[in-house]
């Protein structure tokens, strides 16, 4: 598990370079003439699951207010 800030930033960096290759796979796949529709659907999901991993390595980043 990743727990130092630095860690945890670039990781957040390197999870929203793949989302953002993701992304621009799924605007090419879209664009064929026959689009995969399965391979659309899966990518979609994996670009789901990393934003939601961006989202929960974000907010262990923001200082518990109650400590």
């Amino acid at each position: 598990m990743v727990d130092d800030e630095g860690e945890l930033r670039a990781r957040i960096v390197e999870l929203e370079a793949e989302h953002q290759a993701l992304e621009t796979a799924l605007q090419a796949l879209q664009q064929a003439a026959a689009p995969d529709l399965f391979a659309l659907r899966r990518l979609k999901k994996r670009k789901l699951l990393l934003k939601d991993a961006i989202v929960r390595l974000r907010s262990r980043l923001i200082p518990d207010l109650n400590a």
